[in-house]
């Protein structure tokens, strides 16, 4: 996608540097971060400066070849995928490529890199054809509404729940996006709607409480929300606030969908009940950052002191509430069965 009229993707290689968007200074500025070891990969990922299933998993690819060039000792190389694991539990396409530059290492180190530069590449193009399927679900003067950012920021390119949008904006249809804010990090409200300004499809933030409200008024048509690990019976986790989307939209007859690429899949994972759920840091919830009307960032305290608080940052919709899943392939319904016929 473009910024300022250059084409950007969310994380590309440069000899042995990992060049990648920084999430945490959007929207109120746009830094590059460049990782020159595998330790800096997972710093990149443990606090957001890269997020989003896709562009997560480009980055532990990359964290993974990053360790096979800077030692050859197992052991060192063991750890380092740990320590790469460990960084966010819940997303599955992290662990799809530490296991896919892993094995590839173990036998030739030297095409680990190769093998982190196709899954990026791979996740580009699914994101591409995951648009191309879900554009076929969008009419002319959709209004569809979306939670967290499942854009090109979230993905290498294009994203996936975004992509159908681009796609349908880009052909001429007059689209809509209602993006929810996102608490408590604000991904709709800083990175979505930072993404969709760029694209110049029309959008409107809303509190992430105003979902029922406007679908029981008709405004919504769809929703498309991304995911970070599907299980083998169609459960979908996604960023905290989804399932209660996929409730209302339940309720009022309103279709679900969950885009994702094979890569977000986890057949090994039963049901929703097996996925794990990522317990994130208090401080996200007690305090926001933003410019005041100087531009100058300022970090404010925004609940009550001495609050306690619990911040789990995914929840898991039932494959029951979800109409369809978009993948690069085309779009399943929520079925062990479907689901197996694709991969």
């Amino acid at each position: 996608m473009k910024y300022a009229g250059k084409h950007y993707r969310t994380i590309w290689r440069e000899g042995l540097e990992i060049c990648m968007i920084d999430q945490t200074k959007l929207p109120f500025g746009f830094e590059i971060y460049r990782a020159k070891c595998y330790q800096d990969i997972c710093h990149a990922i443990r606090i957001m400066i890269v997020r989003g299933a896709g562009a997560i998993g480009a980055a532990a690819g990359y964290g993974m070849a990053l360790a096979f060039a800077e030692s050859g000792d197992r052991n060192f190389i063991d750890q380092a995928r740990k320590d790469i694991d460990a960084t966010r539990p819940t997303a599955r396409n992290l662990f799809y490529a530490t296991e896919r530059v892993y094995n590839v290492g173990l036998i030739d180190s030297s095409l680990a890199l190769k093998e982190a530069d196709q899954i990026a590449l791979e996740d580009e193009q699914d994101g591409l054809n995951i648009g191309l399927n879900g554009n076929t679900l969008i009419k002319d003067g959709a209004s569809i509404l979306t939670h967290c950012n499942a854009g090109w920021l979230g993905f290498v390119d294009y994203g996936s729940a975004l992509s159908p949008i681009y796609i349908a904006h880009n052909q001429g249809k007059k689209v809509f996006v209602y993006a929810d804010e996102t608490r408590p990090r604000g991904q709709g409200a800083r990175l979505t709607a930072w993404e969709l300004q760029n694209e110049g499809v029309p959008y409107a933030v809303i509190p992430d409480n105003a979902g029922a409200h406007l679908m029981s008024k008709g405004l919504i048509d769809l929703v498309i929300v991304g995911a970070d690990r599907i299980a083998r019976n169609g459960d979908a986790a996604n960023k905290i606030g989804t399932l209660e989307k996929a409730i209302v939209a339940k309720h009022y007859g309103i279709p679900f969908y969950v885009a994702a690429p094979l890569s977000t899949f986890d057949t090994d994972c039963l049901s929703g009940k097996d996925i794990p759920i990522e317990e994130r840091d208090h401080d996200e919830v007690l305090w926001q950052t933003g410019p005041d009307k100087m531009n100058n960032l300022h970090t404010i305290r925004v609940c009550a002191p001495g609050s306690n608080v619990l911040n789990p940052a995914f929840d898991v919709t039932p494959a029951e509430l979800i109409t369809g899943i978009i993948t690069e392939k085309g779009i399943i319904k929520p079925t062990e069965e479907a689901i197996f016929a694709i991969i």
